[in-house]
Parts: C-alpha cells; structure tokens; sequence
C-alpha cells in the first residue's frame, strides 16, 4: 500500500509557525543579555582594540534586552 503525505492543516501550521517565531523572539532576547554582559566585562584596552569608544558602550548597556 502506498503512503501519501498529507501537509499540515492550516492551524497545526500557523501554530507552528507561531511558536517557531516566538523561540526565535526569546533567543534573540537572551544574545542580547548575553554579550552586553560582556561588553560591560570590558577594560578600556579590549575596547579601544574592538573600536568602541566609552560613550558607546554605555549607549549600548543602557538598552533593554528587547532592543
């Protein structure tokens, strides 16, 4: 007998599709915690040597996680 392969209803997929993009929201969300943890780790030598000046490193650990 063969087996045929029947695509996803649409709300099994927009479910899906929903959650994939809310994963995708929240690993976004911890990268951004995560390296401007370590951009504040930072001494002025290692930012001089990444171009970044001290001005902007505070512009940028002054944003929240979601930004």
């Amino acid at each position: 007998m063969d087996r045929t392969h029947e695509p996803l209803s649409q709300p099994a997929h927009g479910t899906f599709l929903h959650w994939l993009g809310l994963f995708s929201t929240l690993r976004h969300w911890q990268r951004n915690r995560r390296t401007r943890r370590q951009l504040a780790l930072l001494n002025q030598q290692q930012l001089a040597d990444a171009g970044i000046s001290t001005a902007e490193r505070e512009q940028e650990l002054a944003k929240p996680f979601w930004r």
